[in-house]
């Protein structure tokens, strides 16, 4: 075996390229069962991010359904999800350059449902016995004013006219019928909730044209937070509520509430997409399920007995599951497996890959394995994160050395991190860099309690959590104490410009399309967000001042700390001003800045050449500022003020 060679972290050659990442970056997801076809949705970064409906069928033959440059992907909530179903041998979805539906038949070409305009649609559901599809409908048409949501109807015989079920909610989601389609139930919430603070179930009755002649509320309100309404093939409503401080399962039986399987454990997630599912029925007496606990686990529920059988797989991170009396299908992941799409066949008991990951050529030494660890932060609470050590078998630091650690800080704020296997995470690793990635107070899948610690706090449990992470690991000789660093994206990039602003653990910081005003925030953003820091923050105006408090650009004159930006133009999410702003600040101040903007780009890049730049870009820049030498040939960046 050849002997490790001597450099410094961050100057280690890694065979984790870019282009490995992107040619390895397809994202699966959205699976739909139909009979023994199965359907999944891919959004490929080296097609501009392009989503593709892909078919395979019994005889392990898969095909792209959606032909370029039909982009499967719809923009309501500007996050979309629900963006297809499949029915008939008929595929439907929402295109994204135009927004419209299309109707596509298995081996025909796509041709448009609804009418051009400024109307955008998701969460589809069948009602084939009406001939019709139902769905969420976001309006844009008046410009004037919020957009409008409302469950509608869109006629499939060919006219495409569109009525209005339910109205005069903010927002809707979920809408789905029962078996003998005289009922339709949904998921409703108002400003300033968002869907994982409070939602309500109703359940409507459907008249002889198919319209609701009479709704009643079921479940949920402003503080407990209802999740994926399903009607179990005997006609009992299942559904997921946290009102015991868990994502439970619950049912309805006549006028009563009853608990399905109560456990500390998440049958919930948070709905930020929509489609979003964790069960599914195989038959009356019997559902699979996925739920949170220390990771994802796969479940069956006896529904008479209510007793949970864990199906053992080798996976901690699995998707949406769609269900039959025969199979389950669903994304999974591990540590040292990338998401493939997996079916286990209920009658053999048997797991296998229907479509592998692409293969990664990479000797499993490369492999940082994440040690998931608990941590004390502020006020005696204990916070949790995933560490990943420098790991190279060809290198070794210098005797003495400690290794730069880059906090990473996981989005939504409310979502949280998992420890599937991330190349991107390997890139940093394989280079001689630690990583933690924290599921800092406020995130999911530890119960309500945890999720509400950031409740009013934003700006401060976050940035608390972070750096206390990073000093737990500076305290044990993992980490050295004067090149911590820290990114994130959307509200991490947000916690990362905080931490640099009111702190001074971290020696520099990049932010990616993060938030850096908060009074501009609420005035910018999309609807779906307008009210979000209500929550997080205070309800505006009447807190203005604690929004400028929070707000990084506040602070800036404080600012001495370097930062490299990344932003998309096109982002409605966190317009590019959010960045602007910051870098002509820090660029008045002198301090190191770098600023990326990349056309065509929305919340989150999905193009290949600029996932590859943004990497490239701020390993260049960690390396300038702490000055040590690249092993990779990398393009420079400008560096004002360096």
């Amino acid at each position: 075996m050849t002997k490790p060679q001597i450099a410094p972290y961050g100057a280690w050659a890694s065979p984790i390229t870019t282009d490995m990442i992107v040619a390895k970056a397809v994202r699966r997801g959205q699976v739909q069962v139909q009979g023994q076809d199965t359907y999944w949705l891919e959004v490929r970064p080296e097609e501009g991010g392009r989503g593709v409906i892909v078919c395979q069928g019994a005889d392990g033959v898969t095909q792209d359904i959606t032909p370029a440059p039909f982009n499967a992907r719809t923009r309501v909530h500007e996050y979309g999800g629900g963006d297809y179903i499949v029915h008939e041998n008929t595929v439907y979805f929402a295109n994204f350059s135009d927004q419209r539906l299309y109707r596509q038949p298995l081996g025909g070409e796509p041709e448009p449902l609804t009418e051009a305009g400024n109307k955008r649609y998701a969460d589809l559901v069948i009602d084939g016995q009406r001939q019709r599809l139902l769905c969420v409908c976001e309006d844009h048409t008046n410009t004037q004013r919020e957009a409008v949501n409302t469950l509608v109807s869109i006629a499939l015989d060919g006219s495409g006219s569109v009525h209005t079920l339910v109205a005069g909610n903010d927002f809707y989601s979920t809408p789905r019928l029962s078996p003998d389609k005289t009922r339709l139930c949904w998921l409703t919430w108002n400003h300033p909730n968002m869907p994982w603070d409070g939602t309500e179930l109703w359940v409507g009755e459907l008249d002889a044209n198919g319209f609701v002649s009479y709704a009643q509320y079921v479940a949920g309100g402003a503080s407990e937070s209802i999740f994926q309404p399903t009607w179990s093939p005997d006609g009992t409503l299942y559904f997921v509520s946290d009102r015991s401080g868990w994502w439970n399962l619950y049912r309805l039986k006549g006028e009563s509430i009853e608990a399905v399987c109560p456990m500390e454990a998440e049958f919930g997630r948070p709905q930020w997409v929509f489609g979003t599912s964790t069960y599914g029925f195989v038959s009356a007496e019997r559902l699979v399920c996925i739920y949170g606990q220390n990771g994802d686990h796969l479940g069956s529920i006896n529904l008479k007995t209510g007793v949970l059988t864990e199906i053992e797989t080798p996976y901690t991170s699995l998707g949406p599951p769609a269900i039959s009396s025969e199979r389950v299908v669903f994304t999974a992941g591990s540590p040292t497996q990338r998401p493939a799409i997996v079916q286990y066949d209920l009658a053999n008991k048997k797991l296998e890959a229907l479509r592998a990951a692409e293969a990664v050529a990479l000797d499993e030494r490369y492999f940082a394995l994440p040690q998931p660890i608990e941590f004390p932060t502020t006020n005696g609470q204990t916070a949790y994160a995933y560490y990943y050590p420098p790991t190279n078998p060809e290198f070794q630091a210098p005797e003495g050395e400690l290794p730069p650690l880059i906090v990473e800080i996981h989005g939504g704020p409310t979502s949280s991190t998992s420890s599937v296997f991330n190349l991107g995470r390997l890139f940093w690793t394989s280079r001689g860099f630690a990583l933690l990635d924290v599921n800092y107070g406020g995130s999911t899948g530890y119960g309500r309690a945890y999720r509400e610690r950031l409740r009013g706090q934003w700006g401060v449990v976050d940035v608390d959590d972070c750096a206390n992470g990073a000093r737990y690991l500076v305290e044990r000789s993992l980490a050295d104490g004067k090149r911590l660093l820290i990114h994130g994206g959307s509200a991490g990039g947000y916690t990362t410009l905080c931490a640099l602003s009111f702190g001074d653990i971290f020696a520099a910081g990049a932010s990616h399309f993060g938030v850096s005003d908060l009074t501009t925030f609420v005035h910018d953003t999309h609807k779906f967000e307008s009210r979000y820091l209500f929550g997080l923050v205070g309800p505006y105006p009447e807190a203005k001042q604690l929004y400028v408090e929070r707000s990084p650009m506040t602070y800036v004159d404080r600012l001495a700390r370097p930062i490299i930006f990344f932003q998309g133009l096109e982002d409605k999410i966190v317009p590019p001003s959010q960045a602007e702003v910051m870098v002509e600040a820090l660029r008045a101040k002198k301090i190191p800045v770098a600023y990326l903007p990349f056309e065509g780009e929305q919340h989150g890049f999905r193009m290949a050449e600029n996932i590859k730049r943004s990497l490239e870009a701020e390993l260049y820049f960690y390396s300038r500022i702490f000055g040590f030498s690249l092993a990779d040939e990398v393009e420079p960046v400008e560096i004002e003020n360096l």
